[in-house]
């Protein structure tokens, strides 16, 4: 899953507009009998007269200031009737960073990246960041199917006028209906047809159950394991997204609600195949793309054990992928980087690492190939053996870079 903070939501007024302030809104001859501090006796002294210009004046102050107060109270029965849907009078606004904040991230330890506000504005959704400056990318929103605020994470399901339903983690495009499987199968298929034998195959991320419904096809892989540190992730994407999370059906499959790393540190030596379904590098997240982390997969291999673990665009971060693959080098005799494309990802691709404890593994031939028979009959949209070998063809200034 690509991308992992919600902040409040804004309102923002349009056919009801606030009074800036109370003198503001008085006019001017009211402003001046304001000022008077007597009636009739300038040399006695304030008068009987000037207190009752003063009751006046908190009279109209009070009065005046019932109009924002009336106001406000209005919005909110508005966005409490409003919170389940797109609205011309509804900002929501997001901080991608790893804990919740208002407008910025920059005081938050979690985070790597500054990113900008994502908005859900008049009916379309638009996702920027720091990572790809001077861009954005934006779609019409139908209808808010579901918003919750989990123990880890905002989550959000809309419903898209062109790409189906989109997941929505921490204000970051995770996955569309329309290019989803693209990212699912090849996070899958590049390493488990990169293993001569992958029979168990342990997946870390997630949630939403596309992995697991690609892992699940593979004819050679007898067991899943899955550990999702967010179970709300997984019963939204049940409930919203049952052609992803389908793949929490199967057989083959048991799932851990639980924290990734300390499942690894306590199983070693288990598995073929550790694919790493993980958001950006931001908040907790920065923790699956540091060296540590593939340390702590390598132990957790069978001997000649493969890893894939999801690695940002070359386009828009590319001191991220040659830190992520150096990361992996310096763990596996073998690493390589990997690409595919999505549409609805920053730049249009999304990237992965590969490593593998086997120095003879080459991983752009595949150990396992399919027929076309059996392509259609695992239902695979994007992955075949061409495709598998064109991903680890580089374009020459990035290949010039990793290497």
């Amino acid at each position: 899953m690509k991308h992992m903070c919600l902040s409040y939501p804004l309102i923002e007024m349009t056919d009801l507009e606030l009074v800036s302030s109370p003198l503001g809104a008085l006019r001017q001859g009211e402003r001046d009998s304001l000022m008077t501090t007597s009636d009739t006796h300038p040399d006695e002294g304030p008068s009987m007269g000037s207190k009752l210009v003063g009751a006046d004046t908190i009279q109209m102050y009070m009065s005046v200031l019932a109009v924002p107060i009336l106001h406000y109270i209005l919005l909110l029965i508005l966005f409490a009737s409003k919170l389940n849907r797109a609205s011309d009078l509804l900002h929501l606004v997001f901080d991608n960073c790893g804990r919740k904040v208002i407008r910025t991230c920059t005081e938050t330890k979690y985070c790597v990246k500054q990113f900008k506000m994502n908005i859900l504005k008049n009916n379309w959704y638009t996702e920027s960041c720091d990572m790809w400056p001077g861009g954005t990318f934006s779609f019409e929103v139908k209808e808010i199917l579901h918003q919750e605020k989990s123990p880890y994470q905002d989550i959000i399901v809309c419903d898209t006028t062109s790409f189906g339903r989109v997941l929505i983690l921490d204000g970051i495009i995770q996955c569309t209906e329309k290019d989803e499987f693209s990212y699912q199968e090849m996070l899958s298929f590049l390493a488990l047809c990169s293993h001569k034998n992958p029979e168990k195959v342990l997946i870390v991320g997630g949630g939403d159950g596309g992995v697991a419904r690609e892992v699940s096809k593979h004819p050679k892989v007898k067991e899943i394991v899955q550990v999702e540190i967010d179970a709300r992730v997984v019963e939204v994407s049940k409930k919203y997204l049952p052609y992803m999370s389908v793949g929490f059906n199967s057989e083959k499959l048991t799932l851990h609600i639980g924290d990734g790393f300390e499942f690894m540190k306590n199983h070693s030596n288990e598995f073929d195949v550790i694919l790493t379904d993980s958001s950006d590098p931001v908040g907790p997240a920065v923790s699956l793309f540091q060296e540590n982390y593939f340390a702590l997969m390598k132990s957790a291999l069978k001997p000649n054990g493969i890893v894939c673990s999801q690695a940002g665009t070359f386009w828009n971060d590319l001191d991220l992928v040659t830190n992520t693959l150096k990361y992996c080098r310096n763990q596996f005799p073998v690493g390589a980087y990997a690409y595919t494309s999505v549409p609805t990802y920053p730049s249009g691709l999304i990237g992965f690492v590969l490593g593998s404890l086997d120095p003879d593994v080459k991983f752009d031939s595949p150990q396992i190939t399919f027929t076309k028979e059996e392509e259609r009959a695992m239902k695979l949209k994007y992955y075949n053996s061409d495709i598998h070998k064109a991903a680890f063809t580089l374009p020459t200034f990035l290949r010039n870079q990793l290497n």
